[in-house]
């Protein structure tokens, strides 16, 4: 099993980024990292948009959700009748957002091996034939930057990062209205949990970036700022298609 993952996920990604590292101006290792990160994200690009798509429906699905809970509460084989039909109405299936991450999964941890232990000279052999092979990769990027060694401005961005896109996932509610005053709001568990994983999981980001070799962390920062931007263009179009229909 150890034997094909590294046939088919570890050495053609170790084997791009050492081709890129060739090619790039100045062998930057930084600018071979970039290219390579573009390059995955347009191979995956069709199954991160399908788990998009998938998880922004789930969110938008969140308050109905709520409300069968609290009418149903006693009722557990009643709720969970009513919620399978709500997702069948709505078009949503509670299991579309996991699959193409699991997918996408052997991709990452194939980029976590190639960052921690394949640009050592070493492994560097696992290299193709038809590829040119360095002597050794220089980590350092930009001329200051060590992508071998832990960086917390990286791990600090990639945080940055991750908030700013799991902050746009979040539904918003619309206000209710409790005991005769406009404005009060469901704090519902859902709703914090939503709250705490916008904080938690940037939190969380920066931890492992400030453990993972800045490499690993630039790719990390990378990815999640594509996936932000990819979600932002996917909502605006989704908001105008949406502003269109009610107009129409």
């Amino acid at each position: 099993m150890a034997n094909i993952f590294q046939i088919i996920f570890y050495q053609p990604i170790l084997n791009l980024l050492v081709y890129l590292y060739d090619i790039v101006p100045g062998s930057d290792i930084g600018i071979a990292i970039v290219v390579l990160t573009l390059i995955i994200r347009l191979i995956l690009y069709p199954l991160n948009r399908k788990s998009i798509q998938s998880q922004k429906a789930l969110q938008d699905l969140q308050p109905k959700i709520e409300d069968l809970k609290k009418e149903y509460a006693d009722d557990k084989q009643a709720l969970g009748k009513e919620m399978m039909e709500m997702y069948k109405r709505e078009k949503v299936n509670p299991f579309s957002s996991c699959l193409p991450l699991l997918i996408q999964f052997p991709f990452l941890i194939a980029v976590f091996y190639v960052f921690r232990d394949g640009l050592a000279g070493g492994s560097l052999d696992l290299v193709y034939s038809f590829i040119s092979k360095p002597e050794m990769i220089n980590p350092i990027s930009l001329g200051f930057f060590d992508l071998s060694k832990p960086s917390p401005v990286l791990a600090v961005l990639a945080g940055a990062a991750q908030f700013w896109q799991a902050k746009m996932m979040i539904t918003k509610r619309p206000p209710k209205i409790v005991q005769g005053k406009p404005g009060a709001k469901d704090e519902d568990m859902m709703a914090i949990m939503n709250k705490q994983m916008v904080y938690f999981m940037p939190a969380i980001t920066v931890f492992i970036g400030l453990t993972f070799p800045g490499g690993l962390t630039l790719y990390w920062l990378l990815t999640t700022v594509f996936t932000a931007l990819q979600q932002l263009i996917m909502f605006k179009k989704k908001k105008k298609t949406e502003v269109e229909v009610i107009n129409n």
